[in-house]
């Protein structure tokens, strides 16, 4: 059943309603970011000083670099885990333990964040392990390692498993398979699940702050904080380059798995060409 011109609209409508409402905040908050006035909702004149006075906000940029060290690190050590996790519990469908191997990697996904960092904060002073950079980059891995094990998973289920069968037919070794034949076809996945997990780490504030010891805290605290102070358009500055990092970020992992996908679909076409004619001789 074809839908109407009515429904066509109306679906139309709704979708840029929701766009509207996701993206006017976070448009409205890069304007007000050069307003020259100091309240934050009071428009006052364009001027870029609040990004000069950025600059010289050490404890902002301190944390902002602290933050992006933490995403970097803990994003790509949570797409290493997740992809092993993802591989164990689909290549591997039957082993002792799999359903609690399986809820545990899905635990920190599901489980309230405060949970989360209460928790490691306790193994923390357990083990007298001082709270810091290290300590944060191990929380968020572990939140991100989940996200990253249920993107790649969700890709190995739909590989083709005989092209892998082929290659070690062929001699070649499970290492050699992996990084020749499994590795280039999960890797937009990964690239996916890295994107996301670096935002998630650029965005945590729960369990950083749990983690976070003298001297280290990330970007989100120290905001937080000062917003119990009330906000001032620094703020908003802050918040813009980090939009910023985030859609760079974005717009170069879609360049990317858009190119790998026509690179994909011409490697397919020239086999396609080359297998015909062999099939008609």
């Amino acid at each position: 059943m074809k839908p109407t011109r009515w429904g066509k609209r109306l679906s139309l409508g709704w979708m840029f309603g929701i766009y509207f409402f996701l993206y006017l905040p976070i448009a409205t908050l890069i304007v007000y970011s050069f307003n020259d006035s100091k309240m934050v909702t009071l428009w006052g004149g364009f001027t870029f000083h609040w990004y000069s006075d950025l600059m010289q906000d050490q404890d902002i940029v301190d944390a902002f670099k602290l933050s992006l060290q933490v995403a970097l690190i803990s994003a790509t050590l949570a797409v290493v885990l997740g992809t092993l996790a993802a591989l164990t519990l689909v290549r591997y469908k039957r082993f002792r333990g799999r359903a609690m191997f399986s809820s545990m990697v899905n635990a920190p996904m599901v489980m309230p964040e405060v949970i989360v960092g209460l928790s490691l904060l306790l193994m923390l002073v357990a083990i007298q392990l001082e709270r810091g950079m290290l300590t944060i980059i191990i929380g968020h891995t572990l939140l991100g390692m989940s996200y990253a094990t249920v993107v790649v998973q969700s890709r190995l289920l739909e590989v083709d498993k005989s092209l892998e069968e082929a290659a070690l037919d062929l001699g070649a070794k499970p290492v050699q398979v992996f990084r020749l034949v499994t590795l280039p076809m999960i890797a937009q996945a990964l690239m996916s699940a890295w994107l996301l997990t670096f935002t998630i780490s650029l965005d945590d504030v729960v369990i950083s702050a749990f983690l976070s010891g003298p001297g280290s805290n990330t970007l989100p605290i120290v905001i937080f904080s000062r917003a119990k102070l009330g906000l001032n358009p620094t703020v908003n500055v802050v918040a813009t380059l980090t939009v910023l990092v985030v859609g760079i970020a974005l717009l170069i992992g879609s360049l990317w798995m858009a190119r790998q996908e026509r690179q994909r679909a011409r490697d397919m076409a020239l086999a396609w060409k080359q297998e015909s004619p062999s099939k008609s001789a």
